[in-house]
């Protein structure tokens, strides 16, 4: 090696970032590897690189003894003075050995170093930028599919997106852009391994964070969110400026920045419910879109029993009770429905449709 050598490690540190005395660091541990391996030696070596010029030494390492047992490994007082007159008893003595042809086995191993340095500084680098963006989305294109994942290509690394993760409505082909949510950045052994979702509650969140200008401004906030994903979701939203109205603003005008969603989700309905403290109006909203006549909750259970017209006990209960599991699932309280003949029945309730709860909720199918 040479000085052309040390003037690209120069390049390669202002480049990639890696340092160059990391790099002489790392391939002075691998020649002495080499050393050994190529001239099968048991001897005690330093190799040494002149900064400067590139050039190699290697350098026997011995120690000063009385009685030499082991010749490969000690010197005896003598011929240690022979050499440096000042050497005594269990000095370190380095003795030049390179070998006459180490300069092309310096080379070659230099380039592996060299290789697998830049390498791994790459995968650092790509990890780093992808460990912050865990919980977010990302736009990638479709690769190929096996028999577990989607590939998706984010760039500068491939993306797994496990079948598992689909929406039942996702039909993906090569050259497809897919929005995915990301749930995990691993830095493995080999490299960064990023894992999508298309069903995570978090890929809901974070579009109408993208779609809501109020959302990203913090003047909305989403406080809960629950999805089937594919068929329904429901999100419960609170406005922080009282002027502003939360359930509106995730609408959009004439409904776009909801339906953009709905498009994005391939017709996934989403139900968008004013957050409200009050446990009893909360879970009339989250109910939506069925009518609520009234809410009894039950702290110490955490339940709320809910009476709603005889005409909207399916409509509340919803499709294999898919809208009750959903309210469920937002407010965090368990929800029992009752028709009002089933409640005047069991709880001798009077019978009357005229004080349906004001309820404050948009479905959009």
């Amino acid at each position: 090696m040479n000085t052309d050598f040390i003037d690209a490690l120069s390049e390669i540190e202002r480049e990639k970032g890696i340092a160059k005395e990391v790099l002489i660091d790392a391939i002075e541990a691998a020649l002495i590897s080499s050393y050994k391996r190529n001239f099968n030696t048991a001897q005690n070596v330093r190799v040494d690189i002149n900064r400067h010029t590139g050039l190699i030494k290697v350098y026997a390492r011995k120690t000063v003894v009385d009685d030499v047992l082991d010749p490969r490994l000690e010197i005896s007082v003598e011929a240690s003075r022979e050499i440096n007159a000042n050497y005594q008893l269990n000095d370190i003595v380095e003795i030049e050995v390179t070998p006459r042809d180490f300069g092309r086995i310096a080379a070659q191993t230099a380039k592996q170093v060299v290789t697998q340095r830049i390498r791994e500084a790459e995968r650092g680098l790509i990890y780093n930028a992808f460990v912050d963006k865990e919980e977010d989305i990302v736009t990638g294109i479709v690769q190929r599919q096996d028999l577990r994942n989607i590939y998706i290509d984010l760039g500068k690394i491939e993306a797994a997106l496990p079948l598992t993760e689909l929406m039942p409505t996702d039909k993906f082909k090569q050259g497809d852009r897919v929005k995915a949510y990301i749930t995990k950045v691993e830095n493995t052994t080999k490299g960064p391994q990023i894992i999508l979702s298309r069903t995570h509650p978090g890929l809901l969140k974070r579009l109408f964070e993208l779609e809501v200008p109020e959302i990203f401004d913090g003047v909305v906030e989403i406080r809960s969110v629950a999805r089937e994903a594919g068929f329904r979701s429901k999100i419960a939203v609170h406005s922080r400026n009282a002027e502003v109205d939360p359930v509106g603003s995730c609408v959009g005008p004439k409904g776009m920045r909801v339906q953009t969603i709905v498009n994005e989700l391939k017709g996934e309905k989403i139900d968008i419910v004013r957050w409200i403290e009050q446990v009893d109006e909360y879970v009339a909203n989250a109910l939506s879109p069925s009518k609520v006549l009234e809410v009894n909750v039950f702290e110490s259970e955490k339940m709320a029993r809910v009476i709603v017209p005889d005409y909207q006990l399916s409509l509340a209960i919803g499709i294999k009770g898919q809208n009750a599991r959903l309210a469920a699932k937002l407010t965090g309280w368990k929800i029992d429905i009752k028709s009002e003949t089933q409640a005047e029945q069991e709880y001798g309730r009077p019978k009357t449709y005229n004080d349906e709860m004001n309820q404050d909720s948009v479905s959009v199918d």
